[in-house]
């Protein structure tokens, strides 16, 4: 199976393809960034897909990253994958992020409960928690970070995601501190291609995985314009 992967959700502008038959990411580009995923996106992929040696119209599926994150960031790597997907007439899935930092920490069947944090501003996260075996402690919710601490019952755990040393630095002085922090800025682009591989497209809709509402709300002139009737 050849998957095309893509990550914007997060502070990272990232695409790969994998082969599933001979378990290789074949090509993959990530560069770091906060905001330009629009601009940077589509040449990104044409180049990863040039390096691959591989046609739009071969690839099995495309795999893109939901959410949480940028709203923007998410509206851009979505429409890109959807986009593609209907050119090429391929299934397109969608993976979370929160999803995308556990699974290499699960996938090394290590006994530590795994949290993967996100910044939701604000002193929120976006967070789960899942056992060694990626069984659900906590789904996925957003949360104050004094909340997201209580997963300290769970014990020392893996924290990873962008949000991981917001928690540590705040981690309870009485519990068992943290096995391992891992504060990467955005998933590992060969997972959300893994990851993409592995689920039903029926059961991984490409839509966006928000958890909240957009922060930017329309102003109050701009509601009253709204609701003003049309000029004859």
């Amino acid at each position: 199976m050849l998957i095309l992967a893509i990550d914007t959700a997060l502070d990272a502008c990232a695409a790969a393809v994998l082969d599933t038959s001979t378990s290789q990411l074949i090509a993959q580009e990530s560069q770091a960034m906060k905001r330009g995923h629009a601009e940077a996106l589509m040449p990104l992929i044409a180049r990863v897909i040039k390096a691959s040696g591989v046609a739009y119209v071969a690839l099995d599926r495309i795999a893109v990253t939901t959410g949480p994150g940028s709203f923007t960031g998410l509206r851009v790597g979505l429409s890109a994958a959807r986009g593609i997907g209907l050119a090429a007439n391929r299934p397109v899935v969608g993976l979370t992020t929160l999803t995308a930092y556990a699974a290499p920490v699960v996938a090394q069947n290590a006994a530590q409960p795994v949290i993967s944090a996100i910044d939701a501003r604000h002193d929120h996260v976006y967070f789960q928690v899942v056992s060694g075996d990626g069984s659900s402690l906590v789904r996925p919710r957003v949360a104050p970070v004094e909340e997201a601490l209580a997963a300290a019952q769970f014990g020392a755990p893996h924290l990873v995601g962008n949000a991981a040393q917001i928690l540590a630095d705040r981690w309870p002085a009485d519990a068992p501190a943290p096995f391992k922090v891992d504060p990467q800025p955005a998933p590992d682009i060969a997972w959300v291609a893994w990851l993409g591989a592995a689920v039903s497209p029926d059961a991984a809709p490409a839509r966006p995985y928000y958890l909240r509402a957009p922060d930017a709300k329309p102003s109050q002139d701009a509601l009253q314009r709204a609701a003003q009737p049309p000029s004859s």
